[in-house]
């Protein structure tokens, strides 16, 4: 009887549970907010961030999506005001080019010093191995010896 009582007592609770509400200005603001780099924070975009200039960055974003601005005309407000530094994701052009091709040139000098090395060391001969002295020799035939019986 108990297990009933709970199971309706679930089952009627959902009926009772608000209708949850999402506003679409703060979804289009978040996303954003997201593109955003927080100046005062480590790598954190604006959307993530609880510092106060993350906080006014974003009421800045929201009041210019309530005033009709596009997402680049907001993005570009921000961009004049702290540079390319503040994009999460820093443009193909301009200096920008460089973080993205720098790892790539990075990579491939690393590469050809490394083909290098290796092509200069395959071409040194190595040493021929030391000549074994005679005791050496009877020893090792000893420990044969004694490793077959």
């Amino acid at each position: 009887m108990r297990r009933f009582l709970l199971v309706l007592l679930l089952w009627c609770s959902t009926g009772l549970a608000a209708e949850v509400s999402e506003d679409p200005i703060e979804r289009h603001t978040l996303a954003i907010a997201s593109r955003l780099r927080c100046t005062v924070c480590q790598n954190q975009p604006v959307s993530e961030s609880d510092a106060d200039l993350a906080r006014d960055m974003r009421q800045i974003i929201r009041e210019q999506l309530i005033a009709g601005k596009s997402d680049k005309e907001i993005v570009d407000y921000f961009v004049a005001r702290y540079g390319d530094y503040i994009l999460m994701k820093p443009p193909y052009e301009g200096p920008g080019v460089w973080i993205w091709l720098g790892p790539l040139v990075l990579f491939g000098v690393l590469a050809l010093a490394a083909f290098a090395y290796l092509r200069r060391a395959s071409r040194v001969p190595l040493p021929p191995p030391p000549k074994i002295s005679a005791e050496d020799a009877a020893r090792i035939r000893e420990a044969k010896r004694q490793a077959t019986q």
